[in-house]
């Protein structure tokens, strides 16, 4: 897939999101990054900063859509997203229903009011994670979190396969243990790594490969 054309980024603020935006601004974009507050380095790469757009509310997603009508769009990465803990004992079910708010209904709010303005050959990227897999679940915890990318590749799966009939492919793509705030920097590669790796794999998302769940390195992930 080329880069050219309209690529929309949510929480494209900061970390993987800002570096997805750096990334497709060099390439030739037309960046469009969405979120709840702007950066400096958000506007210095991006053509357009939709901001104050808080995507778990229809208020925000009516704003998002308002502030994209007329725009074609060539690809949509869902990046927003929160990261929590739940201890067995002491859950606290508020966090996870925060947790299911922003990581997966918000995606499948943003993906069902934006369709219709993506282009035939057009793509979605979620931004999930491995711990959405149940198979790959050996060390368990971080009940909100894993159970909400768990949703977001279901909700991503099922976007895959209806909307293969109007040419837009969907993928699943885990950034790797990116050394971001989400987990106090500790990561094992930088958002610009994770980036260049998000990058490849939405390069090669097609309609045979729609509805795949991979991650940045190209492995494909259990379910």
């Amino acid at each position: 897939m080329s880069a050219s054309g309209v690529v929309v980024i949510t929480g494209a603020n900061r970390g993987i999101g800002l570096e997805l935006a750096r990334y497709y601004a060099r390439e030739g974009g037309d960046v469009i990054g969405v979120c709840r507050q702007s950066s400096d380095e958000l506007a210095e790469v991006a053509s357009e900063v939709i901001d104050g757009v808080d995507v778990t509310t229809e208020a925000g997603i009516e704003k998002l859509r308002s502030a994209l009508a007329g725009k074609k769009i060539r690809l949509l990465i869902n990046n927003a997203g929160l990261l929590q803990d739940e201890q067995l004992g002491s859950i606290d079910f508020d966090s996870i229903r925060k947790q299911m708010e922003i990581n997966a209904y918000a995606p499948l709010r943003v993906a069902e009011a934006l369709v219709p303005q993506i282009e035939e050959g057009g793509k979605i990227a979620n931004i999930t994670s491995r711990m959405g897999s149940i198979a790959d679940n050996d060390s368990g915890g971080r009940y909100g979190y894993r159970a909400s990318k768990a949703a977001l590749n279901a909700f991503g799966k099922s976007l895959a396969v209806d909307l293969k009939p109007k040419g837009i492919a969907v993928a699943q793509l885990h950034p790797g243990y990116v050394k971001t705030r989400m987990v106090n920097f500790g990561g094992m590669i930088t958002p610009g790594e994770s980036a260049r790796g998000l990058a490849d794999r939405i390069a090669n998302l097609n309609l045979e490969n729609t509805g795949s769940f991979w991650h940045s390195n190209g492995d494909e992930l259990p379910w």
